[in-house]
């Protein structure tokens, strides 16, 4: 009871609510409620407050890893596409979101010979300005989608737009003045030059409604008209993806949404070396999906051919990679009909065959078709799958017989071609994160008789790296430590980009020279690596 007591005291002693209100006549000031006053905020960490805001006017800094030793930043969008020059390769064009081309060099852009930590003063070699643009080129109304320089000396540079104008310009003066504009398509997809040596400034475009079109610029013969459509194709029914031309010129493959791959005979010489169509078409060979051995449901999405000649790979959905057999023509067909020096590229162009406005007469078959046109023209050589998403980028080694096939799951898969296609290696985590791997290439631009094995991939994570072909393993980068990066093959790995998967991935990259690889980013900025 003395308990309950005592308790009952207390509570009589406490003062009542009356007592405790303030008497609002005692008041000095009275300050009206504002609902929208934010809430003061505690510091927790029993820190200084000053400390956490930074000086007024002070923009917060976020520290990332940046490997690059140059960058440009000129575009205030995505860069979507890049392309370098054929004989200058550090000179680079850039295409983004902006709807904007520019043109730098990033050849004067050197690599320091320590690193940071080893400078007299490192604070200063961190403050670094953009690459100055060499030329803007406005024009598009829509993104720039594919960009390209002509061969075999680069006399011209090719921009090509979602708003489905084609723009040509011409590279020897250095503001690349327009030369010739056109418009025939919905979107275009792709540029592709031919590399034929007697088909100078031609390439391929690939456009959204399928069809795809072989044009000229021949400035010296028709000044008022220098661009010329010399062949004109539209079998395939959905979107063209990619296309290739073979390494001589003379055939372009090309592949497109609805699971359609067709080889062309631009110039003729097919028909004169007495290849037939195995498609009964326009095409020279031609596989769809209505084949079921080589049907791909939802489409492809890559193409690369062979040194060689000899096959096409193509890349799609789900994983699958098929490689078709291609004709392999004789030399002496492309000298019976391309060597004539009285010929012009215009007369030799009206030579070939399907086109649009040019069905061509072609010439009776001369020496044949090395293996009889080939004998695997057509034939499907190897199925493959083990990916698991799309192919989106296919690149043949130039040096050994290796084919490699970079898919949105994030991995790299390493065909042998010399050995029916085995699977040689499959890199799971070419990504962090899953991440698309957006291009595959082969060498890295230096030139080392020791960088023939090796592979350069970019991908949606921010990050370009250097693989060694011959490295064993299946892993990736995927919390592998640098020791054990390099026992999965991994040589180097460049960041810089925002990555992340969230508008800062790499898009694509080129062999500058010297070792340099720069990169079209997806946060707008070019990256020079080395």
């Amino acid at each position: 009871m003395a308990h309950q007591s005592n308790n009952h005291d207390a509570d009589n002693n406490a003062p009542s609510d009356d007592e405790a209100l303030l008497d609002p006549s005692e008041a000095a000031e009275i300050v009206p409620d504002d609902p929208d006053h934010p809430m003061d905020s505690d510091n927790e960490g029993g820190g200084d407050d000053d400390d956490l805001k930074g000086a007024p006017g002070e923009e917060q800094e976020i520290q990332l890893q940046n490997d690059s030793i140059a960058y440009f930043d000129h575009h205030t969008d995505s860069i979507f596409c890049i392309a370098n020059h054929p004989v200058h390769p550090a000179i680079i064009a850039t295409g983004g979101g902006d709807d904007t081309t520019y043109v730098f060099s990033v050849a004067d852009v050197a690599a320091p010979v320590l690193p940071p930590s080893y400078e007299t003063n490192p604070s200063a070699s961190s403050s670094r300005s953009s690459i100055k643009p060499t030329a803007k080129i406005t024009g598009h109304t829509d993104s720039i989608n594919a960009l390209s320089y002509t061969l075999p000396d680069g006399a011209y540079l090719l921009t090509g737009g979602l708003d489905g104008r084609l723009r040509v310009h011409s590279a020897s003066d250095p503001t690349y003045p327009l030369l010739a504009s056109a418009q025939e398509v919905p979107e275009i997809n792709f540029l592709t030059p031919c590399p034929h040596p007697s088909y100078p400034n031609t390439f391929a475009l690939g456009a959204s409604d399928g069809s795809i079109w072989i044009d000229t610029v021949d400035g010296s013969s028709d000044p008022q008209n220098p661009l010329q459509v010399l062949q004109a194709y539209y079998l395939h029914t959905e979107s063209a993806t990619a296309g290739a031309w073979t390494p001589d010129g003379r055939l372009l493959a090309t592949v497109s949404e609805d699971g359609s791959f067709y080889v062309w005979d631009p110039f003729g010489e097919a028909a004169a070396a007495g290849v037939a169509s195995t498609s009964g078409g326009q095409a020279v060979v031609g596989l769809t999906a209505a084949d079921q051995r080589f049907a791909v449901e939802d489409g492809l999405f890559s193409v690369a051919i062979a040194p060689s000649g000899a096959f096409a790979a193509v890349g799609g959905a789900h994983g699958v990679v098929r490689v078709v057999g291609l004709p392999r023509l004789s030399s002496s067909s492309s000298s019976s009909t391309n060597n004539d020096p009285s010929q012009s590229a215009s007369t030799k162009s009206q030579k070939g065959s399907g086109s649009k406005n040019k069905p061509g007469p072609g010439k009776k078959a001369s020496a044949a078709a090395e293996g009889a046109g080939g004998q695997q023209a057509g034939q499907i050589l190897a199925s493959l799958q083990v990916q698991t998403e799309s192919v989106e980028s296919l690149a043949f080694s130039p040096h050994h017989a290796l084919l490699a096939a970079g898919s949105v799951d994030g991995s790299i898969a390493l065909f042998d071609s010399g050995r029916n296609f085995a699977l040689r290696r499959q890199i799971r985590e070419a990504c962090e994160e899953e991440l698309a791997v957006v291009k595959v290439a082969f060498g890295t631009g230096g030139g080392e008789e020791e960088e023939a094995w090796t592979l350069t991939s970019c991908g949606m994570d921010g990050a370009v790296r250097k693989w060694d072909c011959r490295g064993g393993g299946g892993g990736g980068v995927g919390g592998a430590g640098q020791g054990q990066g390099q026992q999965q093959g991994l040589v180097k790995e460049w960041r810089g980009h925002r990555g992340e998967g969230e508008g800062g991935g790499v898009l694509g990259f080129v062999f500058a020279g010297e070792g340099k690889v720069v990169t079209a980013g997806d946060d707008g900025v070019s990256l020079v690596f080395a």
